[in-house]
């Protein structure tokens, strides 16, 4: 499935364009596409690992590869605390990726661009749709970790919260409900999700707004002082393939974050679950829109930014 999404104009999203490498470094989606596929058929992590790089990324400091960056005294932003579970799979793709593209285009592509593409590969390698990706950013030259705090959303948010910060990011409602879709990948850590089966309140151990039998589920698979190494699929159904089987398990009360369900839940977003779940080719169009959008945060273009040699270092 192909979408199409309009341009934007303006600041510097309006020097984004799906053109902008043809006459310096035509190939650079297929380079990219290549070297993503060859990741994958290494390892499924691939997929989930740089969807969620792109994501956090974007978040903190724009979509700038900042979260990419390493410091030697441990203090860039993939050292935060809320990064430190970014899978190194993710990383591996955007740097293998980049060297693939050095090879043919030196000194032309950005990381940015790079992890921007291979996102939407990722997406559209399992089951997902493909749009075309504005491009044109430029690499950030800060990376700090104390940036990252209140930045990203947790999983206990409620949909005020995620409402606000995903605001902040120029993201509505809709966008945020669509980008929460991409839960229909990957794995949680039991520490993430372990209050709403063993310590939810006082007067109920285990949310009630969970099904009785997941949460028998997840105390099987996350019994009390697992090893906090320990990940589950985030999606109990199809956790291989990028679909609309994330809305489906809100409505069955099969969310696995609070802020998931909760999505449901909250009777300003059940609409939009309910249309998601109904309908997956809402939800990839909602989702490609959403994530072009996403990809128009905090750009950086001319003198904001590098184009790096090397992805984890500064030039």
């Amino acid at each position: 499935m192909v979408v199409v999404v309009a341009a934007v104009t303006g600041a510097a999203e309006g020097q984004l364009r799906p053109n902008f490498y043809q006459s310096r470094c035509p190939n650079v989606e297929s380079i990219v596409r290549q070297a993503v596929s060859r990741k994958i058929s290494q390892t499924f992590v691939t997929i989930p690992a740089t969807l969620r790089l792109f994501f956090h990324d974007c978040f903190v400091e724009g979509c700038d590869a900042s979260v990419i960056i390493q410091s030697p005294n441990n203090d860039a932003e993939k050292d935060a605390p809320d990064n430190l579970s970014l899978a190194g799979d993710g990383f591996d793709t955007v740097i293998k990726a980049k060297q693939a593209v050095e090879a043919q285009c030196p000194g032309v592509v950005s990381c940015a661009d790079i992890l921007t593409i291979a996102a939407r590969d990722v997406v559209s390698l399992s089951g997902g749709p493909f749009w075309g990706v504005e491009l044109g950013r430029r690499d950030g030259r800060i990376s700090k970790a104390g940036r990252v705090m209140g930045n990203l959303p947790q999983p206990n948010f409620s949909l005020n919260l995620l409402n606000w910060i995903f605001r902040k990011n120029n993201l509505t409602q809709t966008d945020m409900v669509a980008l929460s879709g991409a839960h229909t990948l990957g794995f949680s850590h039991c520490s993430k999700f372990s209050n709403r089966i063993y310590s939810f309140s006082q007067t109920s151990r285990v949310d009630p707004s969970l099904d009785g039998g997941y949460a028998q589920q997840l105390m099987q698979m996350c019994p009390r002082n697992v090893d906090p190494r320990i990940a589950i699929n985030m999606d109990p159904s199809t956790p291989r393939t990028f679909d609309n089987a994330y809305y489906k398990n809100l409505v069955g009360k099969k969310g696995l974050f609070t802020s998931d369900q909760v999505l449901f839940d909250n009777f300003l977003s059940r609409q939009t679950v309910v249309n998601f779940a109904n309908n997956q080719r809402s939800f990839f169009n909602a989702f490609s829109v959403a994530m072009v959008k996403l990809g128009r945060t905090g750009v950086k273009t001319g003198f904001q930014g590098e184009i790096r040699r090397d992805c984890s270092r500064f030039n």
